[in-house]
């Protein structure tokens, strides 16, 4: 059974990552699914370097209410929305702030949604500061740092600050699989939510 998923975001390592899931996940949403993946551009409708995890999560939930919108207005439909969004969340940690590089992904199926996020890798001061302090944006400050261009459609800061171990497209894939765990994976979602009733 072909299904199909649609992706706000028309970014390569964005796109390829859920690609990358999909290909993962298939098989357990049913034998013989197969996922097709359709990229969109849409708005997140938050800052271009969001600086919480609650602005990551608010990017990833707003990326797919426009793209359900924008999909309503040609009259496409989905069975999966996708929403992505990277940043940074900032902690503070025995007096002292850490900033860490995120990658979110929010996955809805038109009635519930679910959340997934990759690791964290902490930035430099250095590079925080530029971004925190100034205001700059994130691939605009991490292309200065690593003296290179257009990095964020490919290895991403993930790839600078791991040394090519993580890169932008891997954050991406994780945060997606964990993202679509609840309906890959509903039976012990819904055995969690019955024991919870008893």
């Amino acid at each position: 059974m072909m299904r199909r998923i649609a992706v706000g975001s028309t970014r390569r390592p964005k796109v390829n990552a859920v690609q990358e899931a999909a290909e993962a996940i298939a098989p357990l949403l049913g034998e013989g699914t197969t996922l097709e993946v359709v990229a969109y551009e849409v708005e997140s409708g938050v800052s271009h370097t969001p600086c919480s995890r609650e602005e990551l999560m608010q990017g990833a939930r707003q990326r797919v209410a426009r793209l359900r919108e924008v999909l309503r207005s040609k009259g496409e439909g989905a069975d999966y929305f996708v929403g992505l969004e990277g940043g940074l969340d900032v902690v503070v940690e025995n007096g002292l702030r850490h900033v860490f590089l995120e990658s979110w992904a929010y996955v809805s199926d038109g009635s519930c949604g679910h959340f997934g996020c990759s690791g964290s890798v902490e930035l430099p001061e250095a590079l925080a500061k530029e971004v925190l302090t100034r205001g700059t944006e994130l691939s605009v400050a991490i292309d200065r740092f690593a003296g290179a261009v257009g990095i964020r459609d490919g290895q991403g800061a993930w790839g600078v600050l791991s040394g090519n171990l993580i890169s932008r497209q891997e954050s991406f894939r994780l945060a997606v699989v964990a993202a679509f765990a609840p309906f890959y994976n509903a039976r012990m979602y819904r055995a969690s939510v019955a024991a919870g009733r008893g």
